[in-house]
């Protein structure tokens, strides 16, 4: 279940970035490309993302984690590419700037819903234990 809910948050932030970013646009059935596309950012995410992080250790280091921000850049606009190419989902990004602003929403939007959607109890644990 808890899958499900975090593979319908990332569709959903995917909208929003869609929405508000100019440079990212969407064709064909959107709902269908927004999941296709979430589960193509997970998979980026899981492989691609720790590597790229892994080989800019310095720069994540001298820039304070903020060339992180540019790590989420590269790997959305790294999934719209594979999206587009490989499995032919229209989900474009047209450019760096569109994908660090796109990667910027998606990760916010991500972290808003997934407080509203934690689960009761959940980060609780040692509060509700007995001494």
């Amino acid at each position: 279940m808890n899958l499900l809910i975090r593979w319908v948050i990332a569709s959903l932030s995917l909208f929003v970035a869609a929405w508000l970013v100019p440079g990212i646009h969407v064709e064909g059935n959107a709902w269908t490309v927004y999941a296709v596309m979430a589960v193509i950012l997970g998979l980026i995410n899981a492989v691609i993302r720790p590597i790229l992080k892994l080989l800019s250790i310095p720069l994540i280091i001298l820039t304070l984690g903020l060339f992180l921000l540019v790590i989420n850049g590269i790997t959305l606009w790294l999934a719209s590419k594979i999206a587009v190419n490989w499995f032919h989902v229209g989900f474009y990004v047209d450019g760096f700037w569109s994908a660090f602003l796109g990667a910027l929403i998606v990760s916010i939007v991500s972290i808003i819903l997934s407080a509203l959607f934690k689960r009761e109890g959940e980060g609780e644990v040692l509060a509700s234990r007995k001494l």
